[in-house]
């Protein structure tokens, strides 16, 4: 697992607990709800992330500014070594200071070392700088195919091998 990352104003990225709960639960509702609608597949993987992340072999991070949950990011298991990275979201007030980007990069480092060969993730082009920070780590557009979601129109891939 990749060491927690600290900086000069005490942000770090930590591995989630069970104390994180509302708040992996909050900042992914808050995101949501901005930009599209709250969807059943939203719902069911923020009502129980124990079991629907957790617990089929995937992980959760979460950024800390101090002790305050300020953002965070899931890899939910697709496949044998393959993961989704889903669930990423950044609270507006702690926005344009890189974090998302950190978050992104941690996630896929979790992901290498949890022995992934691919990490993918399903968005939407209407959201150019998530789309952009996706690209400038690596990631590249692959056909969309069947997806959980509404609001998704885009998928890309992360091969790791």
């Amino acid at each position: 697992m990749p060491e927690p990352t600290a900086s000069a104003t005490d942000v770090r990225i930590v591995p989630y607990t069970p104390a994180h709960r509302d708040a992996f639960r909050d900042l992914n509702l808050e995101w949501i709800a901005t930009h599209f609608e709250v969807e059943p597949e939203d719902r069911k993987v923020l009502g129980d992330p124990d079991v629907h992340v957790l617990a089929p072999g995937g992980a959760i991070l979460m950024v800390l500014d101090g002790t305050e949950p300020i953002g965070t990011g899931a890899l939910i298991p697709t496949g044998e070594h393959e993961f989704e990275l889903a669930k990423m979201a950044v609270t507006p007030r702690a926005r344009g200071r890189g974090i998302g980007r950190r978050l992104c990069a941690a996630l896929v480092e979790q992901a290498r070392a949890m022995g992934a060969h691919r990490v993918e993730l399903v968005s939407h082009r209407s959201l150019a700088p998530a789309i952009a920070l996706y690209r400038s780590l690596g990631f590249r557009e692959i056909p969309l195919g069947t997806v959980a979601y509404r609001r998704a129109d885009i998928r890309m891939e992360l091969p790791l091998r």
